[in-house]
C-alpha cells in the first residue's frame, strides 16, 4: 500500500506542474486561438532565474519573486516584439515563431547561466511527511496547494471578470470583439504575460524537487501540451485535470514498469487523445471534420 501511495503522491505533484504548464497554453489559446510552444521555456526560465538570484546573494523569497516578475516581463516582450508584428498572418506562421522563440530563450539561458543542473532549497525544509507509511516531500504540498489556488483563480477570472470574458471573446471572433470596444492587442499581451507568470510559478515550485537546467523546457512544454490536449484546449479545469492524470500515469509507469518508459507516456497519451477524442476530456463532444 505504501508504494502505491508514494507513486500516487509523486504523480500528483508532477501532474500539478504539468497542469500549470498546460494552463499557460490554455490562457493564450483562450485569447488568441494559437498554441504557444515557448511555454515550456517560461517554466524553465522561472526556475533558472530563481537559482541565479540565490547565487548572487538574494534571499530565496526575493529571488523567486524577481524570477516570476522577470519571466512575466519576458512573456510580455515576446508578444510585443515577436507576435504582434505578425498581425493577421496565418496561425501556423505564429506557431512557428513561438518555436523560434523557444530556441532563442533556451540558447540565451545556456549562454548566460550555463549548462549545469541547478536546484533550489525546498520551501519547508527536507523533512518528509509520513502518510500511511509513505514518505512525501513537503514541497509537493506547496505544488498541490498552488495548483488548486491557480485553477480556482482562473475559473473566477474567466467566468466573473470583464478581462477574462474579453479574452475568450477575442479568441472566438477578434473582429467582433474589437467592434464592441475590446482591445484585442491588449488582451493578447495580457494572455502572454499571464501564461509566462504561470510558467514561472510552476518552474520555481518544481525546481526543489526535480532540479532545472537550460534544456528542461523542451520536455515540460511537450508534457504540458499533452496535458492541455488531454483535458481540452480552452478549459482551465481540463488543463489541470489532464496534467494530474498524465503525472499519475507517468509515475505509476515508472514505479511498476520501468522509468525508461515514463517520458514516452506523454506521447502515447497525446496520440491516443488526438485519435479517439480530439476535443479532450472536458472539450465539446461535437467535432467538425474538414
Amino acid at each position: 500500500m505504501a508504494p502505491l501511495i508514494q507513486y500516487l503522491m509523486g504523480g500528483l505533484t508532477l501532474g500539478s506542474t504539468y497542469g500549470l504548464t498546460a494552463l499557460g497554453f490554455t490562457l493564450i489559446w483562450s485569447a488568441t486561438g494559437i498554441v504557444n510552444f515557448a511555454q515550456g521555456e517560461f517554466v524553465m526560465l522561472g526556475g533558472m532565474l530563481a537559482v541565479a538570484g540565490v547565487a548572487v546573494g538574494l534571499s530565496q523569497l526575493w529571488a523567486i519573486l524577481l524570477a516570476v516578475a522577470g519571466t512575466t516581463v519576458v512573456g510580455a516582450m515576446v508578444e510585443r516584439t515577436m507576435i504582434r508584428p505578425l498581425g493577421r498572418r496565418p496561425v501556423l506562421d505564429v506557431v512557428i515563431v513561438t518555436l523560434g522563440v523557444a530556441m532563442v530563450v533556451r540558447g540565451l539561458v545556456m549562454l548566460f547561466l550555463g549548462k549545469e543542473t541547478h536546484v533550489l532549497e525546498p520551501f519547508s525544509g527536507h523533512v518528509p511527511l509520513r502518510v500511511f507509511g509513505a514518505a512525501i516531500m513537503a514541497q509537493g504540498v506547496w505544488v498541490l496547494a498552488t495548483a488548486a489556488a491557480v485553477v480556482g483563480g482562473l475559473k473566477v477570472f474567466f467566468s466573473a471578470t470583464l478581462e477574462g470574458k474579453a479574452m475568450q471573446a477575442c479568441a472566438h471572433d477578434p473582429v467582433a470583439a474589437s467592434l464592441v470596444g475590446i482591445s484585442v492587442p491588449r488582451m493578447t499581451l495580457l494572455s502572454f504575460a499571464l501564461s509566462a507568470l504561470l510558467g514561472a510559478v510552476g518552474g520555481v515550485l518544481i525546481t526543489p524537487i526535480t532540479m532545472t537546467s537550460y534544456d528542461v523546457g523542451i520536455l515540460l512544454g511537450l508534457k504540458g501540451f499533452a496535458a492541455c490536449v488531454l483535458g481540452g484546449l480552452g478549459s482551465p479545469l481540463g488543463a489541470m485535470a489532464g496534467g494530474i492524470l498524465l503525472g499519475v500515469v507517468e509515475s505509476l509507469t515508472a514505479g511498476y514498469l520501468s522509468s525508461a518508459y515514463k517520458d514516452a507516456v506523454a506521447l502515447v497519451v497525446l496520440l491516443a487523445v488526438l485519435f479517439f477524442r480530439p476535443t479532450g476530456l472536458f472539450g465539446p463532444r461535437d467535432v467538425t471534420r474538414v
